[in-house]
């Protein structure tokens, strides 16, 4: 189940791609299957074992092209990346900025490590749905590594920008998910045997798995309005971008809608 969509990201055979906070690695593989030279990282040792053995099982498979797929999984910090400026020319950072109290120290390490003219993809909880959550629980997000903030669209973008990057391109993912969630905050979120959440969890499992036309069409029509992701592009601009964006002369570009729905 991918959130970021790779054609809006630009992702390219060769391309050097980091996908922080990669759990156990569902955006890694897909860049991976494409050609992408990938880094994985996350702060977790089961997380960062786990990818590294499908990435193995993946090339006994003959699922990556052995001629451009280089690939690896790396345990690190998201405020100290072990990386050169402008190591990468695509970056991934996918439900993880909610996590990290300093939030824009990890966005300027990203920015960092992005090279000029490339462009990544960070994905949070929607503001609406989100709230919705924390509403109905507070075990939903009050556990160590848990959820520290909600974010609007508005409020994302102004951190993102602050540390020079430039916001192209946004949309809203997996309609489908954010009634389930609801559900099991209803229910108690840890309460996965709940005969609702179960049926519902089979439901999403299908839907992943097999990708009927039923299913699929539902997720477009919901991701708009009640969408459990909130995905935003952005671009390191060129350094002669860079210059006119200091001056004020693509200030338009970057104004952030202080009233934009999440």
């Amino acid at each position: 189940m991918l959130t970021v969509n790779y054609d809006r990201l630009g992702l390219r055979p060769g391309d050097r791609l980091l996908d922080l906070g990669c759990g156990f690695g569902r955006h890694a593989f897909e860049a991976a299957r494409r050609g992408a030279k990938v880094v994985a990282l996350d702060a977790g040792d089961d997380e960062v074992a786990g990818v590294r053995d499908t990435f193995g099982a993946m090339a006994d498979a003959g699922e990556l092209d052995a001629q451009r797929a280089r690939v690896g999984a790396v345990q690190g910090d998201a405020l100290h990346l072990p990386f050169p400026d402008g190591t990468f020319d695509r970056i991934i950072a996918s439900e993880v900025l909610e996590h990290i109290p300093d939030d824009v120290a990890a966005m300027t390490e990203l920015a960092r490590v992005l090279r000029p003219g490339a462009t990544m993809a960070v994905t949070v909880p929607r503001a609406g749905p989100e709230f919705v959550n924390w509403v109905l629980s507070d075990e939903y997000h009050d556990v160590p590594g848990g959820h520290v903030r909600i974010y609007r669209r508005s409020t994302l973008r102004t951190r993102l920008a602050s540390t020079g990057l430039l916001p192209v391109d946004h949309h809203h993912a997996h309609g489908l998910h954010s009634p389930y969630w609801w559900l099991r905050c209803l229910v108690g979120p840890t309460n996965d045997t709940h005969p609702a959440v179960a049926t519902y969890h089979k439901l999403l499992v299908w839907d992943i798995v097999k990708g009927p036309k039923a299913t699929r069409m539902a997720d477009k029509a919901l991701s708009p309005l009640i969408g459990k992701s909130l995905v935003v592009y952005l671009k390191k601009p060129l350094e002669n971008e860079a210059r006119l964006l200091d001056t004020g002369t693509q200030a338009d570009v970057v104004t952030v809608e202080e009233g934009a729905a999440a």
